[in-house]
């Protein structure tokens, strides 16, 4: 089982790496669209720049949300996964009305002028192939560490995939002098990014107000339900912070049984729970049946 200094070195390494990659992209892009003029890159550049942002954020996050609990955060500091992830979507919204503004005022007035060159193309394709391993990266650390900051950096570098792809295309109708191709791409960027952000806020706002993790109540009820020591159990509570989970509830015990013989089956309660759950810390009191 690896430790939790580990798993914190792990996160923190794949979130250092996030962000070396956003600081190259975001130069790249911005190099390329102000030689270019082209709109659907500069939305890019700029969309690579709060990426930059929020890689940066989320190395805070991961780097604070692993300290134990203390005096004044008695159930650690996880949140601050949480709190990164909704700051994410808050960039990313910020990112839409730009993107929208300028694709308008293009349309609108006709001033579509693009120098398409081979740059343009080389910038984008090299985009697309970091942003896919980048992504698959954290991905994969996200999922083994159950990390919300992580997830939330991976969802944030997949929606560049597809806006490049979009901004691609493009550029490709710009080469043969369709040039409302670009920012008609640059607003299907918006579209993507919006889409992505309702996501990450409606999770991010859920573990804030302590919603119950989807399904987990029912994980719960079936452990618990397979201890034949445990007579009755109620009052599932469950809540996020970060990549931790808190359950507290109550069990019925044999009233004749001593404190001691109670005491151990609460421990065999909570041992089977951490036992099937990741990340979880497990608070139990026992009744009397």
């Amino acid at each position: 089982m690896i430790s939790t200094s580990q798993a914190s070195n792990e996160k923190r390494r794949i979130a250092l790496t996030s962000v070396g990659a956003a600081i190259f992209l975001t130069g790249f892009k911005l190099v390329i669209g102000l030689i270019t003029g082209s709109l659907g890159i500069l939305s890019e550049a700029l969309h690579s720049a709060l990426d930059l942002v929020a890689a940066a954020i989320t190395f805070f996050a991961v780097r604070h949300s692993d300290k134990p609990a203390d005096e004044d955060h008695n159930y650690g500091h996880g949140k601050i996964e949480n709190y990164s992830a909704l700051i994410e979507t808050l960039l990313l919204v910020v990112t839409c009305v730009w993107i929208v503004y300028e694709a308008i005022h293009r349309l609108t007035t006709g001033k579509m002028e693009i120098d398409v060159t081979v740059w343009s193309f080389v910038v984008i394709v090299t985009s697309i192939i970091i942003d896919v391993s980048r992504s698959r990266a954290l991905y994969r650390i996200a999922k083994k560490h159950e990390s919300q900051a992580l997830e939330a950096d991976a969802l944030h570098f997949s929606t560049d995939i597809w806006s490049s792809s979009v901004v691609l295309v493009g550029l490709t109708g710009a080469a043969f002098h369709f040039y409302y191709a670009d920012p008609i791409a640059a607003l299907i960027v918006a579209m993507i990014v919006l889409t992505v952000s309702y996501r990450l806020g409606k999770r991010s706002f859920n573990a804030l107000v302590d919603r119950a993790p989807l399904g987990l109540n029912e994980k719960i009820y079936e452990i618990v339900r397979d201890i034949p020591e445990v007579k009755n159990f109620h009052d599932i509570k469950v809540r996020e912070s970060g990549p931790y989970k808190f359950v507290d509830l109550n069990i019925h015990v044999d009233k004749n049984i001593s404190i001691d013989q109670a005491h151990q089956i609460s421990h065999q309660v909570e041992e089977a729970i951490i036992s099937k759950i990741k990340n979880v810390k497990v608070m139990v009191h026992a009744e009397p049946d």
